[in-house]
């Protein structure tokens, strides 16, 4: 059985919270195998991964694609700051690869729930360190040490809607490679790799609004996926370029 269940709100972050004192007074009791989903924008504004627009001077490129696309040249600076490369586009709309390796939408800068007006939210530098980081204070904290996911919305390709991903990951098996592995009638499975976290981290997404002011949720069910170390994190949930047929 997997139950997830929504931490109830907590104060708006700011940078320099303790993360792991706010979740683990939220969450109440906690256990190793338990799962702590947790929405990146709370990770990003603890470690002051945040812009105020008023701040930003847009470059040249800015200033030329902020016209194409009607979007703020401020915005697009953002955007561009935080890109590897503008991998596809078109009137409104910049998909890019950010220097993580994911691929969505304005490089994952958004400025829904900023907090402040004019105030943008950037993706955590490195997600799978800042799970490792909460991980090890929860269990500094509490004496246990829950997996971590960081999880936020991506858009798909083929597909209508955002899902949540996984984007950081501690302690949990991002993935479960069956392949090898036979099937109910005995024939191999050569393609199977089941994205765990991935599948957490949209599980988790459904008890909550995204209007509710609750960032976390906590995921049981999930033990034999729960691991005593921190793992490869989300990095390996991200397909090689090499290995990508679309992009």
């Amino acid at each position: 059985m997997l139950v997830a269940a929504a931490l109830p709100a907590i104060p708006e972050v700011r940078a320099g919270d303790d993360l792991a004192l706010l979740l683990s007074a939220a969450a109440g009791r906690l256990g190793d195998g338990d799962v702590l989903v947790v929405a990146h924008k709370i990770i990003a504004k603890a470690e002051g991964r945040t812009v105020a627009l008023d701040d930003v001077e847009p470059g040249e490129r800015a200033l030329a694609l902020a016209a194409e696309h009607g979007k703020d040249p401020r915005l697009v600076e953002v955007i561009l700051a935080e890109t590897e490369e503008i991998v596809r586009s078109r009137p409104g709309v910049l998909i890019c690869r950010t220097r993580h390796g994911f691929v969505c939408a304005n490089a994952g800068v958004d400025a829904s729930n900023a907090g402040a007006r004019g105030e943008l939210v950037l993706l955590p530098a490195d997600p799978d360190a800042s799970a490792r980081a909460l991980r090890s204070r929860l269990r500094a904290l509490t004496g246990v040490a829950p997996a971590i996911v960081i999880a936020d919305s991506f858009g798909r390709a083929w597909r209508i809607g955002q899902c949540d991903v996984a984007i950081g990951v501690a302690g949990l098996a991002p993935v479960d490679d069956w392949r090898g592995r036979e099937d109910g009638a005995g024939r191999p499975l050569e393609a199977t790799i089941i994205a765990v976290a991935d599948a957490a981290a949209a599980a988790a997404d459904l008890t909550r609004g995204k209007d509710s002011r609750e960032p976390a949720v906590l995921v049981r069910g999930l033990e034999h996926h729960v691991t005593p170390g921190d793992g490869p994190g989300a990095a390996a949930l991200v397909r090689a370029r090499g290995e990508d047929l679309f992009l």
